[in-house]
């Protein structure tokens, strides 16, 4: 026997790539095209750099003050972590543990089955509609927890808030965890956190990183019951009792209070994304109806590999996953008015 039987084995998530190109136009990873707030800039000018040889405040109270304040909650209903990609991950190892299957849909954030891997949790894979759509009833069954994201990705399709409360109803011992990571650009009244009010087995995540632009700085966020986000806690201080640096505190209590500017920045995506979304149906791609910071889209007369491989060669890059289903489909961010319009202008010319 040797060390090397000993090794962990797991099939790790590949995230989107990170090409280093001279003036690349780069929509493979959802990342937002415009600069956090000015008041972060300002901030890291002034910023003590003397403080960094302390360690910071283990749970970011002053920050989970001021997210309870923002979204009308009380601190004791909000987990803070670093990127929701962590706090995922920490929610699956705290909420599902039993030994019924953890709920997910078949096409969704590829993560989730690498937490499954490996934590040792059983997991079931629900088929979305032959149309990519989420269906409440597939989850009425035997389970040990309930994970989707709303907006979906990559599909881009969002779930009402009945869809979300019909699932619940029907699930009332176990966790049903919302991933809202693309939330923000569906529209305020889009997210499950007033249902925190009626059902204490739902936790609801969200991240920094698509729209307050920070997505470096590493910043997510779970809400749910107090006891919820105690055990969410207790897991965290049992991993790592500092995750969330001096810093990344400073810059989430600055983006908060420059709402002016978030709001701005998510309207104009927003608006780019609908332009776009126009744009690609003349040009005959078929798409789905995205409520994200993405378009999920195809070719009827080019593959999507092909395709692919046509816009990195001009330096336009944007996701494709030779996957089962969504092989022929491409995920695209938005990105400026003026990327997105050469993309068009490109895919015109090429298409003729």
């Amino acid at each position: 026997m040797s060390w090397q039987e000993n090794l962990r084995s797991v099939e790790p998530y590949v995230a989107g790539e990170q090409p280093k190109l001279d003036e690349m136009i780069k929509l493979n990873t959802n990342e937002n095209p415009y600069p956090p707030s000015p008041k972060i800039r300002e901030l890291l000018a002034d910023f003590d750099t003397d403080r960094l040889r302390l360690y910071p405040n283990p749970n970011a109270d002053e920050l989970r003050s001021e997210l309870a304040i923002y979204y009308g909650l009380e601190p004791e209903q909000i987990f803070i972590g670093n990127g929701s990609d962590e706090v995922l991950s920490l929610a699956f190892l705290a909420f599902f543990n039993g030994a019924k299957p953890l709920l997910m849909p078949d096409i969704s954030y590829s993560f989730y089955p690498v937490y499954c891997e490996l934590y040792g949790i059983i997991n079931k894979k629900v088929p979305l509609t032959e149309n990519f759509q989420l269906k409440a009833t597939d989850y009425f069954q035997e389970n040990a927890g309930i994970v989707f994201a709303n907006p979906n990705a990559p599909t881009g399709i969002p779930v009402g808030l009945d869809f979300i409360e019909e699932i619940l109803q029907h699930n009332l011992e176990s966790i049903v965890l919302v991933d809202e990571a693309y939330i923000d650009f569906s529209g305020p009244t889009a997210t499950a956190l007033p249902l925190l009010k009626k059902y204490d087995n739902l936790v609801v995540t969200r991240t920094f990183s698509k729209s307050r632009s920070l997505a470096g700085i590493r910043l997510g966020l779970a809400f749910g019951d107090p006891l919820a986000i105690a055990r969410l806690y207790d897991v965290k201080n049992s991993f790592n009792s500092y995750p969330i640096d001096s810093l990344a505190q400073l810059v989430g209590l600055a983006s908060l209070k420059d709402n002016n500017y978030y709001e701005k920045n998510l309207a104009k995506l927003v608006s780019t994304r609908e332009k776009f979304k126009q744009d690609l149906h003349q040009l005959g791609f078929e798409q789905l109806d995205s409520q994200a910071n993405f378009v999920f889209a195809h070719h009827p007369n080019i593959s999507a590999q092909q395709l692919f491989e046509i816009l990195y060669a001009e330096k336009i890059i944007v996701r494709h996953w030779n996957a089962p289903r969504i092989y022929d489909w491409l995920r695209i961010t938005i990105g400026t008015d003026e990327e997105m319009m050469r993309l068009i202008e490109f895919l015109k010319e090429f298409l003729e």
